[in-house]
């Protein structure tokens, strides 16, 4: 289940209701998918070939269709991240970046865990969303954010998409953005 930790005063809001109603006051979207549908052999498995990607799609298919027809995505994919993963500090780098797009940034965190830093629309400033299985996010576009790994450094997450070529991240340098 999600947690959420103010930044600035590192308060800690726990829970499905306290987290989705934090949530849902900065307009960011969490729901929650069913993280034991997913094939026992792929729960903790962050190598994965296309086959195995395409397994993932299928079984949380439902809640897929059902979040692109009430958001407007067009495609989606799966993504695994870990130690194993090539350039991996090179990504993380990259992602470590505050950034915003010009849609949506969705998650659906089927295997470990991630953290999204979002910054707020009003007073709180920056706020962690630390993602475990079954957490699924959508940051709003041209909101001030980044992705990155937990200590684990392990996540398989599906993504969805509006524009056919993904999304595009525009770097932003926020002086209000202290690395924690």
């Amino acid at each position: 289940m999600a947690q959420i930790r103010i930044r600035s005063t590192n308060e800690r809001i726990e829970g499905e209701e306290q987290v989705k109603a934090f949530l849902d006051s900065q307009n960011v979207v969490y729901e929650h998918w069913d993280p034991t549908k997913l094939p026992e052999a792929l729960r903790e498995k962050f190598i994965l070939n296309d086959e195995e990607k395409a397994q993932i799609i299928s079984t949380y298919e439902d809640e897929i269709k059902d979040l692109a027809a009430r958001r407007g995505y067009e495609i989606w994919d799966v993504i695994a991240l870990s130690d194993a993963t090539p350039n991996i500090e090179e990504l993380l780098k990259k992602f470590e970046q505050v950034h915003t797009h010009t849609e949506d940034e969705i998650r659906g965190i089927v295997s470990g865990k991630g953290i999204f830093i979002i910054k707020s629309e009003g007073e709180v400033g920056y706020f962690d969303v630390e993602l475990e299985p079954g957490d699924v996010i959508s940051v709003p576009e041209n909101t001030n954010h980044f992705f990155t790994l937990m200590d684990n450094r392990e996540i398989v997450a599906v993504r969805l998409f509006i524009e056919k070529d993904g999304w595009v991240a525009y770097n932003i340098d926020d002086p209000e953005f202290i690395k924690a």
